[in-house]
């Protein structure tokens, strides 16, 4: 903030009748665990009363609310060798986000601690969380009525929906957010006044109007933010793009983070990722031509998966894309919802705002069809079947270069008759020994190939005979086991 905003901030505050949930005033500092206790009570009172931030404002009487001064000025205060601010947030968990204003009011110091409300789970310092009841800080568990309130606030608002920036002007949201872009994307004519665009915003959920100005949600940055890094509730959910030279992250070429919203910054973002992948020339009809190891559709469709799919209540992490010369691995913060075998046939989205207007935009496919296409044209290009691992914190695609059948592994082989199987039963057709050799290539005299990779595949009971009846080993047919 600057000065006079600091000032105004100040005046806010003070004009309170008394000490709130949200607001705790204090003159001078006792202890940095102190410090800790208290941001934790007021990000958790902030959130139980719809508040956006707490604040800790220390140089003030709390009694009498005059302003006295204070010698606490956290900048030049340390824990052993560890800056302040710092030790601070190593404590607190999740992650809060909180900033830290020294200034002078009337020659006397006056220091400021804002921390966001509490988002997707109420936060601790060092393993405790805390409330503020009337004007002392307790422990939230000795509250149980107060801590379930907070809970339920989380499963009553989305991430989306969390005001990312508030008390702004209509110049201040067009500076901000890329409005041109949204008019572009939605194939619409700009507005000719300022209020037409203001509206159409608002209309879409990304701002929101009050009578202290304009807010930009949580929605309206992640995806028409000129710079994320100006909100930074979301500043940590950019987009990150590292190449690596080899097979490994021993050695690093490239590493950029993004700075564009997710839908305006989508197209040059694929642009980047295509231009670091390799290449192989082909001659068709006596034409040289340049094709990628990737298909881009499937590309597109992983990347705006791992957009729309990220868990929010993971903190300090956002989607990661890396590229070695033998794969690209595409990860977003959280756990699946559904089993990773069932990505091709189900949906369900943590995020239904985003992943509605992105589909709008065209950034990404209809519910349910993304992972169809990556399978599809990952067929097409006769490269291995794109793998989906599920870490603690986070969820990975991975797209392997091209391999010969004999390069393959057991694992990949089954993998690939298994994605087969499942893109064949949702397409309402069957696999079999037939499809699957066109699937790898396999000559039709070698068809005993692919009979012993849909054996290894029964044995791993991820796929069935159609007609377990049918005891004809001539043409059988299969399905998926969970079909």
């Amino acid at each position: 903030m600057e000065e006079m905003e600091l000032h105004i901030l100040l005046d806010e505050l003070l004009a309170l009748p008394k000490e709130t949930e949200w607001v705790e005033f204090k003159h001078n500092f006792h202890s940095l665990e102190e410090v800790g206790e208290r941001l934790s009570a007021l990000s958790n009172g902030a959130c139980l009363i719809n508040q956006h931030h707490g604040f800790l404002v220390y140089g003030i009487e709390n009694d009498t609310q005059n302003i006295v001064g204070t010698d606490f000025l956290p900048s030049k205060r340390k824990k052993g060798n560890e800056e302040c601010e710092n030790w601070i947030a190593q404590r607190l968990n999740p992650k809060a986000d909180f900033k830290i204003y020294e200034f002078n009011r009337d020659e006397k110091n006056i220091t400021i601690f804002q921390i966001d409300a509490a988002s997707s789970q109420p936060v601790d310092f060092l393993h405790e969380a805390y409330i503020r009841v009337g004007s002392i800080t307790r422990k939230l568990r000795d509250f149980p009525e107060k801590e379930r309130k907070i809970w339920k606030k989380f499963n009553q608002t989305s991430f989306e929906k969390i005001i990312a920036k508030q008390k702004l002007s209509s110049d201040d949201v067009i500076r901000l957010l890329d409005t041109s872009g949204y008019f572009d994307m939605i194939e619409l004519p700009y507005p000719t006044s300022q209020q037409g665009v203001l509206e159409r915003f608002e209309s879409e959920n990304l701002i929101q109007q009050s009578s202290s100005g304009w807010s930009i949600t949580n929605l309206g940055a992640l995806l028409f933010a000129k710079d994320i890094n100006n909100f930074p509730t979301i500043s940590r959910k950019a987009v990150r793009v590292v190449v690596y030279e080899g097979k490994n992250k021993v050695k690093t070429k490239k590493d950029i983070t993004g700075i564009k919203g997710y839908a305006i910054g989508f197209a040059p973002l694929l642009q980047y990722i295509n231009d670091q992948l390799p290449a192989n020339e082909i001659i068709t009809q006596a034409l040289r031509e340049t094709v990628k190891m990737y298909p881009e559709v499937a590309l597109r469709e992983l990347i705006a998966n791992s957009l729309i799919h990220q868990d929010f209540s993971v903190t300090g992490t956002g989607p990661f894309v890396e590229i070695f010369d033998d794969r690209i691995e595409i990860s977003n913060p959280g756990q699946p919802l559904i089993n990773p075998l069932r990505f091709i046939d189900e949906y369900q989205s943590r995020n239904e705002a985003l992943a509605s207007l992105m589909r709008r935009l065209r950034i990404c496919e209809e519910k349910g069809s993304g992972i169809d296409k990556v399978i599809h044209y990952t067929e097409s290009g006769q490269l291995p079947a794109p793998d989906f691992r599920v870490k603690e914190k986070h969820t990975v695609a991975v797209m392997f270069a091209y391999q010969k059948l004999n390069d393959m592994d057991k694992k990949d082989k089954i993998r690939a008759c298994y994605q087969h199987c499942c893109l064949k039963y949702v397409s309402n057709e069957t696999m079999t020994n037939e499809s699957l050799r066109e699937r790898f290539q396999i000559e039709d005299q070698n068809a005993a190939t692919a009979s012993r990779i849909i054996k290894d595949t029964l044995n791993e009971s991820l796929i069935k005979p159609l007609d377990p009846e049918n005891r004809s080993r001539k043409y059988p047919k299969y399905i998926p086991a969970w079909a």
